[in-house]
């Protein structure tokens, strides 16, 4: 299209599927753009910084579905859970003092408490991986399945 003015364009949504699933940047993130292009109200013609800003919006609230789910799932505080995966992300450091700390409030000894943990991070590693959108966490590699 270069050499072209600019100009609008009706695109389908098999056609947006197909044109981002050839991007190899996209790949970790098919599916959650598969789901978020499927959530577009047809005949609604939207620009591409509304489409960007709704998909990091749609990004969002899943991941905090997910943690939800983990936090509940786990009997922890989805707000404690969330601080440790920000704490994981902004250094890309696995600490695992901190873990321990997460799960200081369930009282557990330290048989039940090791298992525990390797409960969590099979939950938690995925997401981190996802969340860490193909940086490599320090660390991390102790729980990879």
């Amino acid at each position: 299209f270069t050499g072209q003015p600019p100009r609008k364009q009706k695109i389908s949504r098999e056609q947006l599927i197909g044109l981002l699933a050839g991007n190899a940047k996209f790949l970790d993130e098919r599916e959650d753009m598969i789901e978020y292009i499927n959530t577009l109200a047809e005949g609604k013609g939207l620009d591409e910084q509304v489409i960007r800003e709704g998909y990091e919006r749609f990004k969002a609230e899943k991941n905090a579905r997910e943690l939800a789910v983990i936090a509940e799932k786990h009997g922890l505080s989805p707000d404690a859970l969330q601080g440790f995966i920000d704490s994981i992300l902004s250094r890309r450091i696995f600490d695992p003092d901190a873990l321990t700390e997460l799960l200081r409030p369930l009282g557990l000894g330290w048989k039940v408490r090791a298992q525990k943990e390797l409960e969590l991070m099979d939950d938690l590693t995925p997401l981190l991986r996802k969340q860490a959108e193909g940086q490599e966490i320090s660390g991390l590699e102790v729980y990879a399945q």
